[in-house]
């Protein structure tokens, strides 16, 4: 009897050390191993600091100029962050109004692929023209680069709706807006917080791209400040930070994504 109460026990002890093994472990190794790989080829072929400085020489920068660093990350994440909560809420509410009816998707459609067409690089200048020096731009140019995959899925969630289905509900009464709110909506969260994991990558690329080109603070202006005194270890300090950044808002994400929309993924386990 106690061996068949001990056998769920041992199941789950060694899920648990797989699910560790495969979401934790196995990154981390291979994270250690690039590290490994680069600082070997630094001292094998004997690479000047100047072009690209060993992987101790940038750690020990990141932790030299750490309070340095820190606050221009600061700077960067929240700007970063006040451009996608922008991208969410209109990239949301536009996505809506384009997946509502065909109409308004041939309309508006053809307008964003164009729009997004335009590098957000050479938008950066027109920004700093209107809005001056500072984080305005670095939040305008994250919300620019990254509605528009929002929008996409958005749309593209409301718009494949069964038409079964949607024929099914408004032949027992269901007004549009009902369809849209119990069905089209729900539906469409899977591709919308698909969607949130690209557009938050992006809206780094944008906030690190604007501050380059006309910011007195962040991440951005610290590397091209570096890069301008030949301190190539804090440059790529200051890439190793935006990278921690990037995966730990894309967890972050992915974990919103799982509590909300746990139903449209299928189990591991099957």
């Amino acid at each position: 009897m106690a061996q068949i109460e001990m056998a769920p026990a041992v199941d789950r002890r060694w899920t648990n050390w797989a699910w560790h093994a495969e979401n934790i472990a196995s990154p981390v190794l291979f994270t250690v191993g690039l590290f490994l790989i680069w600082e070997v080829a630094c001292r094998l072929f004997d690479i000047p600091e100047t072009i690209l400085p060993k992987a101790s020489s940038t750690l020990y920068a990141l932790w030299e100029f750490r309070a340095v660093i820190l606050d221009n990350t600061i700077v960067t994440l929240w700007t970063t962050l006040v451009g996608f909560a922008l991208a969410i809420i209109i990239g949301l509410l536009l996505g809506v109004a384009v997946g509502w009816h065909r109409a308004v998707y041939s309309a508006v459609y053809p307008a964003l692929i164009a729009f997004n067409s335009i590098p957000k690089v050479a938008v950066v200048p027109i920004l700093i023209l209107w809005f001056g020096l500072g984080t305005v731009p670095a939040i305008l140019t994250a919300f620019l680069i990254s509605f528009f995959p929002i929008v996409v899925n958005v749309a593209t969630g409301l718009a494949t709706v069964e038409p079964e289905l949607e024929d099914v509900l408004r032949a027992l009464g269901a007004k549009k807006l009902v369809v849209m709110t119990k069905v089209g909506i729900p539906r469409s969260l899977p591709h919308f917080f698909g969607s949130l994991k690209v557009a938050i990558t992006l809206a780094f690329i944008g906030a690190v791209v604007a501050e380059t080109a006309g910011a007195s603070r962040g991440l951005g202006k610290l590397m091209l400040d570096a890069q301008a005194a030949f301190q190539v270890p804090i440059v790529f300090a200051a890439l190793l930070v935006l990278s921690v950044l990037g995966i730990l808002l894309y967890a972050v994400t992915a974990m919103i994504e799982q509590r909300f929309t746990g139903w449209a993924h299928r189990s591991q386990n099957h």
